[in-house]
């Protein structure tokens, strides 16, 4: 997190901006002189300098992921490709519908999705969504537009239409809370105003950021609004993975084994008011799992 520091030295007051982190076990200290009063333009001039504190510590491993993972995607037939992306559908739709409490074991995942057997014994919701999301994942692949509120209710209807029909493609016009938060997520007479600026941001952002720290982000947001009545990860993570693959970079599954830091990252930021904290686990996550493409 960037902190305001303020220094007196010889009856003269100094403002600072610091930030501590730590790097393969060592704690490193960055810090930026601002003035002798603390500027109008505080918050910008601290979001540019985490923003060199990024681009000095991971940006540029980033674009190492990047420039291997596209050489080597130049480089496989599409035949390859294509079993390769239905492998990541697989393992997403498993990871994805397991972490909001879906039955299905990965075989059961696998064998549905691959070879149409129905497992037996499985709640039939939990089958349907998994065929649900498998088809929105590819069409979230093929998308040749851009997110929009109207592309992240289509998802939604398709997502749950066939078993929860009632919620399916709609905003949420109640309360919601997250079992096991101590977050609230906001009332939903602010969900048009908070996804209108949600919106706002991203058009104007996408543009400027990394795409790895533009999902992070975004999905950060997306969780904090909270917009539907259920599924509000799941959509979050396809929203994650369209900006990754639009950017050019390989997509992230995180792992239903892997929830608990997941989680404790959201609820960190989201207690703290901080989304620096999410985006932070996000990029260690991303790089612990695309190490293949830094050597």
């Amino acid at each position: 997190m960037v902190s305001l520091k303020k220094k007196t030295i010889s009856g003269r007051i100094y403002y600072y901006l610091s930030h501590t982190y730590r790097e393969q076990g060592r704690v490193k200290y960055k810090e930026s002189y601002v003035g002798n009063a603390v500027p109008e333009n505080i918050e910008e001039m601290r979001r540019s300098f985490l923003l060199s504190i990024y681009k000095e510590r991971w940006f540029k491993q980033f674009d190492r992921i990047k420039e291997t993972y596209g050489k080597e995607e130049q480089k496989m037939p599409n035949e390859a490709k294509a079993e390769e992306l239905e492998s990541f559908a697989v393992i997403f739709t498993y990871d994805t519908n397991r972490i909001e409490g879906s039955k299905l074991s990965f075989k059961d995942t696998r064998e549905l999705l691959e070879l149409g057997i129905s497992p037996s014994g499985k709640p039939i919701r939990d089958i349907k969504e998994a065929e649900a999301h498998r088809k929105v994942f590819y069409e979230m692949i093929h998308m040749k537009g851009d997110l929009s509120l109207d592309v992240l209710l289509e998802w939604h209807r398709e997502l749950f239409e066939a078993t929860k029909p009632g919620i399916a493609g709609r905003l949420r016009d109640y309360q919601v809370y997250i079992s096991g938060s101590r977050y609230v997520p906001p009332p939903a007479s602010v969900l048009p105003a908070g996804l209108s600026e949600f919106f706002r941001w991203y058009k104007t952002e996408k543009g400027k950021e990394n795409s790895v720290e533009l999902a992070a982000r975004m999905h950060m947001r997306f969780e904090t609004i909270h917009p539907f009545g259920d599924g509000n990860g799941r959509l979050g993570r396809l929203i994650m993975n369209f900006i990754l693959r639009r950017g050019g970079y390989p997509m992230l599954n995180i792992k239903y084994t892997g929830r608990g830091s997941y989680y404790g990252a959201l609820e960190r930021s989201n207690a703290k008011d901080d989304e620096n904290i999410f985006v932070q686990w996000f990029f260690r996550k991303y790089l612990k799992e695309n190490k293949r493409y830094l050597k």
